[in-house]
């Protein structure tokens, strides 16, 4: 199990010439899970390509170093622009499975599925039990992801479970280029499966439904449904050393030097124009912005604690998934909408 750069609730997007079987479906999924309905299959090639568009990669080549060869030159990476992807309100508008019924009358649901071959989203081809050669050829070739029988008993739970694991597949392939550099520096935890079964532990402890790889300190942003925002702050030993130099150098209390030498506490200095690390200021004051670390033994030893995290931080306004959902915006529609 890896970790995602960043994950958040998505649309998933149901297509099948029946409008009652759409409706019928769409009401026995899991109300928790946005959706937007498709009888008319150009309708929704229209749409899809309306609403894909690729967006901004927080990457860029740094031209300074134009004149050396394109395989020395440097990649800056703008972590912020990865957490900040929380402020944008259609976030959760952004489809990233399809659910594609193969008997249709304008275009079959592998013609569909070939029509979108080029766009990002995972593909499940729903189909009748005359349909199984054909799904599996369409999943040899790669038109598909995944192919479920309407006919088995347990089609729906099967669906809900392939939705779920489909949406984690969608983002770590939207940022394994960013994930590969990251895992490069101060982020290897995003590959470490310990650390990860730690996050998912959280997610379902604490009904987070979205995060974001977050800098100084380094961690992972949380969000839950109703949008409460917890910093997860992951330290390791070269970490906390790095944190008890710069508090040293700013004559931080004994106190705190030793606590940090002992790996006893995570800091998390968060005042609005702290960069992460010790400031004078702080004084004797800092066991406010400490907390006891948990222990997770991965391919390093991590330490972690979970922050609440002031407004000032995060300096934007963030639509939670709730909102969203009571907008109305993940709710189903016609083809005609």
């Amino acid at each position: 199990m890896q970790l995602p750069v960043y994950t958040h609730p998505t649309l998933t997007v149901l297509i099948d010439d029946s409008d009652s079987f759409l409706k019928s479906l769409a009401f026995q999924l899991d109300p928790g899970l946005a959706r937007k309905t498709f009888h008319d299959t150009s309708s929704a090639l229209h749409w899809l390509r309306q609403s894909t568009q690729p967006g901004e990669t927080p990457l860029h080549v740094n031209f300074d170093t134009q004149n050396l060869p394109p395989d020395q030159c440097n990649v800056a990476l703008d972590i912020e622009r990865i957490w900040r992807i929380s402020g944008q309100a259609q976030r959760f508008a952004v489809p990233s499975v399809l659910v594609v019924d193969y008997s249709m009358p304008q275009m079959n649901g592998l013609e569909f599925c070939q029509a979108v071959r080029d766009l990002p989203c995972k593909k499940i081809l729903f189909t009748g039990a005359a349909d199984e050669k054909v799904a599996v050829t369409a999943f040899n070739r790669g038109l598909i992801d995944r192919y479920i029988k309407k006919s088995d008993d347990d089609a729906l739970d099967i669906l809900e479970q392939e939705i779920v694991a489909l949406q984690r597949e969608f983002f770590l392939q939207q940022s394994e280029t960013v994930r590969d550099l990251l895992m490069l520096h101060d982020y290897s935890f995003l590959q470490d499966e310990a650390l990860a079964a730690v996050v998912h532990e959280l997610c379902q402890r604490h009904g987070f439904v979205e995060f974001y790889i977050f800098p100084n300190p380094s961690g992972i942003l949380f969000f839950t449904r109703d949008g409460q925002a917890r910093l997860m702050i992951i330290e390791t030993e070269r970490g906390l050393h790095t944190q008890y130099e710069m508090a040293r150098d700013n004559d931080a209390p004994e106190s705190l030097l030793l606590a940090l030498l002992e790996m006893r506490v995570i800091p998390y200095f968060s005042d609005a124009d702290s960069d992460g690390m010790y400031a004078a200021h702080i004084g004797e004051n800092w066991f406010r912005y400490c907390a006891a670390p948990t222990i997770c033994l991965g391919r390093v030893t991590y330490f972690w604690a979970l922050f609440d995290v002031p407004p000032h931080q995060l300096g934007q306004p963030v639509m939670s998934y709730a909102q969203f959902l009571r907008a109305g915006a993940g709710d189903s529609v016609s083809a005609e909408t």
